[in-house]
């Protein structure tokens, strides 16, 4: 397969949705293990530090940047296969078979993607920018805190003030159940798609993807609902 095929054809295509999604799986672990940092009760010390050292140091600096390009890969390919399988099926089938035939997430991956997508738009807005940009299209600059002598970006604080809004935490909570949907077919499909798919896996493979989507989505839920009900 030539480098050309896969990004046209239909196997290159899923090819790099499946590597992709693995990926992106990975820092879906890092991103809600480094989140979770939030309830150490310690007014937000630990959270800054970690978010501080993601930021500041050159490997996660560059593992950023290969995170947007697996972002941009996995959407526009993402919506070139959904736009394909339509083109080739204009029409549905004669006889519905609801979920007996599919679950209805996996035959909506194109609307939970977007979903998703407005979701990872409205939290690179929140936190992303203000961290990164210096506070662009802000209408507030980050405050800072000190530890031991070093100026740290007060993301703990960006946090309290962003979830106060209960509108912006219902999006976000909606935002995690679409990724949880999302992830609940994507999961077993990315390492399907890679050769894991026999019997003796199956199982433990479909186990390990929905205890994924639920605890993770679910553990993303609950930090706008912990600052906007001062559980922390």
């Amino acid at each position: 397969m030539t480098w050309k095929q896969v990004f046209t054809s239909s196997i290159g295509k899923k090819l790099v949705m499946g590597f992709t999604g693995i990926f992106l799986i990975l820092f879906l672990i890092v991103h809600v293990g480094l989140n979770a940092t939030i309830w150490a009760n310690d007014d937000g010390e630990m959270f800054n530090k970690a978010a501080h050292f993601m930021g500041a140091t050159v490997v996660p600096r560059v593992l950023e940047f290969g995170l947007f390009l697996g972002f941009f890969l996995h959407i526009i390919q993402g919506f070139m296969l959904t736009a394909q399988n339509k083109s080739k099926r204009p029409v549905g089938y004669a006889v519905d078979y609801g979920n007996n035939g599919s679950k209805w997430y996996s035959r909506s991956m194109g609307i939970l993607g977007t979903l998703v997508l407005l979701f990872l738009i409205m939290h690179i807005y929140h936190f992303w920018t203000p961290s990164r940009l210096g506070g662009w299209f802000q209408i507030h600059e980050l405050t800072t805190v000190t530890y031991n002598g070093q100026e740290y970006h007060n993301l703990f604080n960006e946090m309290k003030m962003v979830f106060t809004n209960p509108l912006i935490v219902v999006l976000y909570i909606l935002g995690c159940l679409s990724l949880a949907y999302h992830l609940a077919h994507g999961f077993q499909s990315a390492f399907r798609t890679l050769g894991v798919h026999n019997k003796r896996y199956n199982n433990m493979l479909t186990g390990i993807g929905y205890g994924f989507s639920i605890i993770v989505p679910l553990a993303f839920a609950m930090m706008p609902v912990s600052f906007y009900f001062n559980w922390i």
